[in-house]
């Protein structure tokens, strides 16, 4: 194990015991901007912590992004470095991806075979798809132009170190809504001398999962789920009034807008059904996360450079993804990166037993150096 894994393998676990959620990763960003600094690494920080690099004299930058946040669930895993934070755990990997991105920042730094700019972007709060838009609006694009943007995320269940990817699609839309009942409350004795809200907000539960079923092609891709239902019934009330709650992803926008007009039409229809006033009120909190082309093939061929196993066109992924906002402003690429098929490596993201795995991280960090040197070749005059 060389020196360099050794140390990202410290960092990596540092990291995971004392994970911050988003817009709170001080800590976080003060090791990130700590470490790029001792590399000679221009550092800025604001929302989050962007360091750049440039070597000879090309005008071309890539922007290369790691996320920060950790999720409020409390791990239960046994290993010596649980999180020292209760209730709050790197549950996603997102320690791991940000020790991966300063991996390659330390190689980078010391052997600059490159000629343009590396932009290293962390990322705060992407679990709540709102730290991309937080740089964005800040004017990192502009104060960083970038002409192409890539990500890294692990998958649990894939082959540790798989990369895969696709062009178009990748990760889908998120969207939220909230359905207000507005029934009459009464006896539970004489449900007839009313119409409580519990009996048409199951029908509603029931009849949203048409909207996929039977509204959208087979291989749209969408998912609907509700998620939280309540009411102000009690043991032997009635309610009167519930509140569903949910979201729906989408793999177009096309779709995402339709979803939103069909899940408006049920409500207002089985409503109308039963008599009662009923509202829904959408976020679109994610938008779709689509790849160009080119940076795509870049991918592949810096995987291929990298002697990483490679999937070209994997399917697209039904979660959602913050990097997307990025993605809609330049050409970008996310990929994946298999974080092993079993132990805490294959828990499901999100798992309170989840783990990055450490293996990853002289992967990850060669193949973004990889990458960097694909996307900014030295000139042959540099060569000699």
């Amino acid at each position: 194990m060389s020196d360099l894994e050794t140390r990202l393998i410290e960092l990596r676990q540092d990291l995971h015991r004392n994970p911050e959620l988003g817009f709170q990763e001080t800590r976080t960003k003060a090791v990130i901007a700590e470490r790029l600094g001792a590399l000679g690494i221009e550092v800025h920080e604001g929302a989050g912590v962007v360091g750049v690099l440039r070597s000879g004299g090309g005008n071309k930058a890539i922007g290369l992004r790691a996320d920060l946040d950790a999720l409020p669930i409390t791990e239960t895993s046994v290993h010596d470095y649980v999180s020292t934070s209760l209730g709050v755990m790197h549950a996603c990997g997102h320690d791991g991806h940000t020790a991966m991105l300063l991996g390659a920042a330390e190689r980078l730094a010391q052997n600059p075979a490159f000629d343009g700019t590396v932009v290293f972007l962390f990322q705060p709060n992407e679990e709540h798809g709102l730290g991309a838009r937080a740089m964005i609006e800040e004017g990192v694009l502009e104060e960083f132009p970038i002409d192409e943007i890539y990500a890294i995320h692990n998958l649990p269940g894939a082959p540790t170190g798989q990369i895969s990817t696709r062009t178009g699609i990748i990760c889908n839309s998120e969207t939220l809504f909230e359905i207000a009942v507005k029934g009459r409350g009464g006896h539970a004795s004489m449900p007839q001398t009313g119409v409580d809200a519990i009996t048409v907000g199951a029908e509603l539960v029931l009849a949203l999962q048409t909207v996929v079923a039977r509204k959208l092609a087979p291989a749209s891709g969408a998912v609907i789920s509700v998620t939280e239902f309540q009411t102000d019934g009690q043991r032997n009330v009635l309610p009167g009034n519930a509140t569903l709650k949910g979201d729906f992803r989408a793999r177009s926008p096309e779709d995402r807008i339709a979803i939103e007009g069909f899940i408006y039409q049920i409500t207002k229809g089985v409503a109308a059904a039963h008599g009662v006033e009923a509202s829904v009120i959408f976020d679109t909190q994610f938008v779709e996360t689509i790849n160009t082309k080119a940076p795509v093939e870049a991918v592949y061929r810096a995987a291929e450079t990298a002697g990483c196993d490679l999937l070209q066109d994997r399917a697209p992924m039904s979660f959602s993804e913050d990097f997307a906002q990025f993605c809609s402003a330049v050409p970008g690429c996310f990929l994946l990166l298999g974080n092993g098929e079993t132990g805490p490596q294959a828990q499901p993201l999100h798992a309170s037993d989840y783990d990055f795995n450490d293996a990853l991280l002289p992967i990850g960090a060669n193949f973004w150096v990889r990458l960097v040197q694909d996307r900014l070749p030295l000139r042959k005059e540099q060569h000699s």
